[in-house]
């Protein structure tokens, strides 16, 4: 049988990653299989150990990787608009969208991934990769806030933070009724009172 190539292993690690990235946010950690992982990124059971040590290596480095994706994106927001309040209006809107309720695989990890973690015994390595992904998302909301007191940006954007990853959370679980919308809309409007003034 011939070997794979250095470039095709790289490959079929990154597809096992970026699948697992979506399927671990859609379905959590507990539901879904290296079987079912595998088979997703068109590949076979047995290729799963030549790539990772066990699936809790697997639930962090697909944990990090989709947070690397969000924290991109927020960088680009950020990037892109004129001053700081329409920075964090652009990532609020965004992230508090109908369409990342019901896109829970392709969305921030925060929400996805939080009750799941949560389950995770302390020194499982998805905590730390959660944690430094949930790290850098509130440095970036941290560096949207007017204050020029550290300690101040930083109660203000984890306050954020925590509003916009719990309004989602409600969101998904009530999607199917008229309350989600009410909970997006209302967390919306709480975030970004200071910017409308």
């Amino acid at each position: 049988m011939p070997r794979v190539s250095k470039e095709q292993t790289d490959l079929n690690r990154s597809a096992i990653e970026n699948v697992s990235a979506k399927l671990f946010r859609e379905k959590g950690f507990n539901g879904v299989s290296v079987s079912d992982l595998m088979a997703a990124a068109g590949l076979t059971h047995g290729g799963f150990y030549g790539h990772f040590s066990s699936k809790d290596e697997l639930a962090a480095v697909a944990c990090a990787n989709a947070f690397d994706h969000a924290v991109e994106r927020w960088k680009k927001r950020v990037e892109s608009a004129k001053d700081e309040k329409t920075a964090l209006k652009t990532i609020v809107d965004n992230y508090l969208s109908s369409k990342n309720v019901l896109d829970i695989g392709n969305s921030c990890p925060g929400p996805a991934l939080a009750v799941d973690v949560a389950r995770e015994a302390h020194d499982k390595p998805v905590r730390a990769a959660y944690l430094a992904g949930t790290t850098e998302l509130v440095e970036i909301l941290a560096s949207l806030v007017a204050s020029t007191d550290p300690a101040t940006r930083r109660k203000i954007a984890l306050a954020q933070w925590s509003t916009m990853v719990g309004a989602m959370m409600l969101a998904r679980a009530t999607h199917d009724d008229a309350i989600a919308e009410e909970i997006l809309s209302a967390a919306r409007a709480q975030l970004l009172a200071d910017t409308n003034a």
